[in-house]
């Protein structure tokens, strides 16, 4: 797709035009919490984020004490209900995104979005480590409720890479909402969902930088 040229974001009239309907299996079940990936159990809120690989991502936030749901998807584009395929051609506009249900009694959201920043390099743009491409960049999408908070902690963040002697943060930070193609979720494909479970060999590592954010 870039042939050595930076990453563009493509605009909504570029866009791939999608489908109408899921290409994942509706109703599929989480192989470790064994509940559809697709539920949000009581009691517990959902949050977005997306920094990097979604593999190494998920696994990072199932083994987190209080997440008590993930899934993996896409997030942030213009195509509705997008293929793996089409999604890394970047002609969707998404990002690899994570789902996450967590219980706020046991870990906040500011908590989430913490280990969020320290998870990875929010610096670099439209990429992580050697993944390249619009759908490896670094964004939060969030409720009302967790914008101030989302955009608090990542002034944090900023003020903790600058000093590390990083540059500006790249992180979007937009509404989740299924009220647009933007802000919806789209569940991602069965073989993506707890990728490394069912692929133990597999690799996809967090390219955390060792900054910590508060």
């Amino acid at each position: 797709m870039f042939f050595g040229r930076k990453p563009v974001m493509v605009t909504p009239e570029q866009a791939l035009p999608g489908r109408s309907t899921p290409v994942y299996p509706v109703g599929l079940e989480h192989v470790l919490f064994e509940i559809p990936i697709d539920s949000t159990p009581e009691d517990t809120e959902v949050a977005y984020f997306a920094l990097g690989c979604f593999w190494g991502e998920e696994k990072m936030f199932w083994e987190t004490e209080g997440v008590r749901n993930t899934a993996v998807g896409y997030q942030g584009g213009f195509t509705p209900n997008p293929t793996y395929e089409e999604v890394c051609t970047g002609q969707t506009g998404h990002t690899e995104t994570v789902r996450v249900c967590f219980d706020p009694t046991v870990v906040s959201y500011s908590d989430l979005v913490r280990q969020f920043f320290e998870a990875h390099d929010p610096t670099q743009g439209f990429r992580q480590g050697n993944d390249v491409g619009t759908q490896y960049r670094s964004a939060l999408f969030v409720s009302p409720e967790q914008e101030p908070i989302a955009r608090e902690l990542a002034a944090q963040a900023q003020q903790s890479y600058s000093a590390a002697g990083f540059g500006d943060l790249t992180t979007q930070i937009a509404p989740a909402s299924a009220e647009s193609v933007a802000g919806e979720f789209f569940f991602a494909e069965d073989y993506h969902q707890q990728y490394l479970v069912k692929n133990p060999s597999g690799y996809c590592p967090i390219h955390s930088t060792g900054v910590k954010c508060g």
